[in-house]
């Protein structure tokens, strides 16, 4: 049997942009992704802890070391500038597998620094 499990979460991290003229995506600092363990292309969920929306994308690589978080297209009509956000990725694994993964959860700090 295979199951959907946490993989990643970066977890309450600082909308620093939106972008609506953009074609969808959510892009994320580089230096978060490593540190998530995410990758470009990569699906995900965002929760936004000021609004309570729920909704995803995939991943765009941002500049290493900027503190990026930008919504992009219509994902930037869930969020404003300054949201709280969750960043969260899952993995199909097996059961037996699963029982004993440990997901990469990030706790950034103030401008969404490791």
């Amino acid at each position: 049997m295979q199951i959907n499990v946490l993989k990643s979460k970066l977890h309450c991290v600082t909308v620093t942009e939106a972008n609506l003229h953009y074609m969808g995506s959510i892009t994320i600092d580089e230096d978060l992704m490593d540190a998530a363990n995410m990758i470009a292309g990569e699906r995900v969920q965002i929760v936004n802890n000021n609004n309570g929306e729920r909704f995803e994308t995939y991943i765009i690589k941002g500049k290493r070391g900027s503190g990026c978080i930008c919504l992009n297209g219509a994902a930037a009509r869930k969020a404003v500038v300054g949201d709280e956000v969750i960043i969260i990725s899952y993995a199909l694994m097996d059961f037996k597998e699963a029982k004993s993964f440990n997901p990469s959860i990030v706790f950034p700090k103030e401008g969404n620094r490791l």
